[in-house]
């Protein structure tokens, strides 16, 4: 349909509405969530009143709307989200009558016809007189025009609220209220010197905005952390799977980050008041560190006592520390490391990325980045035999080799291990983790291998 749609007369804004926002503060939570609250100077008068709140989310939680202002008695409020649009217009205008425009092509006069609007489903149907037309599209002028707007249509998401008052007056009135539609996450930028041992982090937090409103000039307070919410406020919720198991290395920190906090939570102020635009995603710096330190490590899992038929890749694994000394000195909110490394022309590469969660200040930190392509494991059952009528006995070879000019050393895991399984027999002492799983620090000469073996007594 490919016609102009006009309005001839528009309804007459209320006499108490508030075109623009005020002073904004915005908390974001990581999980799409922020809590709004927006302080408006507004003249109200004595008695009763309906206010309009324009430019607010457009997908605002009504039932979390509270209203502060002196002397104000709230009695009754309404969120208007159907919005005003040339669709919705004419929707709207099912029932009604309207003005059709069309320019006769052969001598360029406009012909106006009165037509009443019976159905908008794929196309527009309307009856003109005694008979039935489709609004079509056929490439000629069409102008439509409409003799009101819908009451309920809004040019933006309005929220109004029905005011009592003593006394007539301006005064600021805060309206405060939870959305979903924005959220944030930490990105990190890592740029890692394997000969210095060293890695510089660039960190950087990015707002999402999807709200259907723009937030000017907001006082703007991330909030990290996973707090609680009884209700979805629109968030993605649900089943979320286990994440794999993380590599060795990780141990969470003691240290308390010099950062203001909220209850259990870590406080991140933008430094700066800030425009959220909507459809908008912003990043703005909060760490940079250069030279902390940082090593590459090795680490392969094998799932259960099992052959495998060819060698496979170890999983090159960076490890560094969010502690104070020789390490990033803060709290770091979850999100996305990317890891770079300069090649042989100065040039930063990337070489893989993974994520964290929220972790505290002091913490050893590995991540996996990707599969290493000079250092290989290949398991292998060299004997299973069955001990008694409740337990076997396996004994398993691993062989590691290693085509870099450089020793490496490999973290090997024997993973699916029982609570009851016993290493009777090895031929390198192991670090029993877990109830289900061994570790072997082994050693791989450079263009090399190793051979370790152990004896399992399990009961299957």
């Amino acid at each position: 349909m490919r016609a102009l749609l006009l309005v001839s007369s528009l309804l007459a804004a209320p006499a108490w509405a508030q075109s623009a926002q005020g002073n904004v503060a915005v908390t974001i939570y990581n999980d799409n969530l922020a809590l709004v609250q927006d302080t408006r100077q507004m003249a109200i008068p004595s008695g009763r009143s309906r206010q309009e709140f324009p430019n607010v989310s457009g997908q605002i939680s009504p039932e979390t709307v509270t209203l502060n202002a002196p002397d104000v008695a709230i009695v009754e409020q309404n969120f208007d989200f159907d919005l005003l649009s040339p669709s919705s217009l004419m929707e709207k205008a099912v029932g009604e009558t309207i003005t059709l425009v069309r320019t006769n092509p052969a001598t360029g006069a406009e012909e106006r016809e009165r037509a009443r609007v019976l159905a908008v489903n794929g196309g527009v149907v309307l009856q003109i007189g005694e008979r039935i037309e489709v609004l079509r599209d056929d490439g000629l002028p069409v102008r439509v025009i409409f003799d009101k707007v819908p009451e309920n249509l809004r040019a933006r998401p309005t929220l109004s609220v029905t005011l009592e008052s003593p006394r007539a007056g301006t005064r600021p009135v805060t309206l405060s209220y939870l959305t979903p539609g924005m959220g944030w996450k930490a990105d990190y930028v890592t740029l890692f010197d394997e000969a210095a041992g060293t890695i510089d982090v660039q960190g950087w937090v990015t707002l999402t905005n999807s709200t259907g409103t723009t937030f000017a000039d907001a006082d703007t307070l991330l909030i990290a952390g996973q707090v609680q919410q009884e209700q979805n406020y629109g968030g993605r919720r649900g089943y979320r799977p286990p994440p794999p198991p993380p590599p060795p290395g990780n141990r969470p920190g003691t240290e308390t980050a010099e950062r203001e906090s909220l209850g259990d939570f870590y406080l991140y102020p933008l430094p700066e008041r800030t425009t959220i635009a909507n459809q908008q995603t912003k990043q703005v710096s909060f760490l940079d560190v250069t030279g902390a330190a940082a090593r590459r490590a090795y680490v392969y899992r094998n799932g259960w006592l099992q052959t495998r038929d060819q060698a496979e890749s170890a999983d090159t694994v960076l490890q560094f520390s969010s502690s104070r000394n020789a390490g990033l000195g803060d709290a770091l909110p979850a999100g996305t490391v990317r890891v770079y490394m300069k090649d042989a022309r100065g040039n930063a590469q990337f070489v893989g990325e993974n994520s964290i969660g929220h972790t505290p200040m002091g913490s050893d930190i590995a991540i996996r980045t990707g599969e290493a392509f000079d250092v290989k494991v290949q398991p292998v059952v060299e004997r299973r035999e069955r001990v008694n009528d409740e337990r076997w006995r396996t004994t398993m070879r691993y062989t590691l080799t290693n085509a870099r000019p450089q020793p490496v050393t490999v973290d090997l895991i024997q993973d699916g291990l029982w609570g009851d399984t016993r290493i009777v027999e090895e031929s390198q002492e192991s670090d029993r983790r877990s109830a289900d799983e061994a570790l072997w620090r082994v050693a791989v000469p450079a263009n090399g291998e190793a051979t370790v073996t152990a004896t399992f007594d399990t009961r299957f």
